[in-house]
């Protein structure tokens, strides 16, 4: 059994996937870009900024499945410029400081709305 999760505290769109779906004590976080929920569009920025806003949308999907970053045990980071690594790295570290999650970071050549980061998620429910 599987439910699919919406939240409009994260950037919704016309796209065919879901911003979550939970499949009993796991949670899929569809990949998000840095766009702010409240206007639609990307921040401003550089890619340290743009991980924060990424974040905070994974973060607020998660909640919407009742969970919060701790719950996190695996990323994907898209990148469009490996020598962004450094400015995404210190953003995810201050959200993911205690137990950070286990993490693959790839270099793409582009992302949608030629933003500098794209990030999706899976979480472990169980426990809350």
């Amino acid at each position: 059994m599987t439910e699919r999760i919406t939240t409009d505290d994260a950037p919704r769109n016309d796209n065919p996937y879901s911003q979550a779906v939970r499949a009993g004590d796991t949670l899929y976080v569809s990949g998000y870009g840095p766009v702010d929920p409240a206007t639609s569009e990307a921040v401003a920025g550089d890619v340290g900024a743009q991980t924060e806003q990424v974040l905070e949308n994974v973060d607020r999907t998660v909640a919407a499945a009742g969970g919060s970053l701790a719950d996190i045990v695996k990323t994907t980071v898209y990148l469009t410029d490996l020598n962004d690594y450094d400015a995404m790295n210190d953003a995810y570290r201050a959200r993911f400081a205690a137990t950070p999650p286990a993490r693959v970071c790839v270099e793409v050549s582009r992302l949608p709305d030629d933003v500098g980061i794209e990030m999706d998620a899976i979480a472990y429910l169980g426990d809350s």
